[in-house]
């Protein structure tokens, strides 16, 4: 649709707009600190709920991108303005669940917590105390309900993902994958490299919201003994 450079605000992140079918947009930015940023700006518009936002249903943020969901009804050329007009607002180092935390508590027993020390020439130790070490910040859900990417840990533990992907990761296994952290809310193939288990329950549909890890949320892992 068109390149988006905000001018009443310098500070916010730059953007493109484009459609997606008749229904939805696709925000596309430079990253996850501008999707998250961009995701605080337009959230409380769709909350409201008052003119065109009103058609909208949902915010979906992931790595680069945000879509806006809305209605086969909607005006998509008058929610592009919107959209834009409240992107303008959005300003780096924001996000959604900005000042909330999360402590995880991790029994750091993972079968891969010594392949993942071999890799990042870190010691099991250091492996562990550079995930607790450092707060991750949730940036988008994943593959499943319940599952977030982190990210923002210590640079030190980006690993590559496993050659051989698992066809069993049992339900609370905490990974390492890229830049990521994350934990499998329920059993799951994967090909995360475990360096852990916890037994907080990631997912419960009676919960408000039902995930836990919301974007913007910040994450504290926290060793606990085995």
């Amino acid at each position: 649709m068109t390149d988006v450079t905000p001018a009443a605000a310098a500070a916010a992140p730059p953007l493109r707009l484009l459609p997606m079918g008749d229904a939805a947009l696709l925000l596309e930015t430079d990253g996850i600190d501008a999707v998250l940023a961009i995701d605080a700006a337009l959230a409380p518009h769709a909350e409201a709920g008052e003119g065109v936002w009103a058609e909208v249903d949902d915010l979906v943020p992931a790595a680069r991108t945000l879509l806006v969901v809305a209605r086969p009804t909607t005006d998509l050329a008058a929610l592009g303005k919107a959209v834009v007009a409240a992107a303008a607002g959005a300003r780096l180092g924001q996000g959604p669940g900005e000042g909330r935390v999360v402590e995880i508590p991790v029994r750091y027993d993972g079968p891969d917590l010594a392949d993942v020390a071999e890799l990042t020439g870190l010691s099991p130790a250091e492996v562990v105390a550079a995930h607790t070490g450092t707060p991750w910040r949730v940036g988008f859900g994943g593959f499943a309900p319940g599952f977030a990417y982190l990210v923002g840990g210590d640079p030190r533990l980006e690993v590559a993902r496993r050659a051989d992907p698992r066809t069993k990761v049992p339900a609370g296994s905490v990974g390492l994958a890229g830049t990521f952290s994350g934990v499998y809310p329920r059993e799951s193939p994967g090909g995360w490299q475990l360096i852990g288990t916890t037994e907080v329950v990631l997912w419960d549909a009676e919960r408000r919201p039902p995930a836990l890890l919301t974007p913007g949320s910040t994450v504290r892992f926290v060793e606990v003994a085995g």
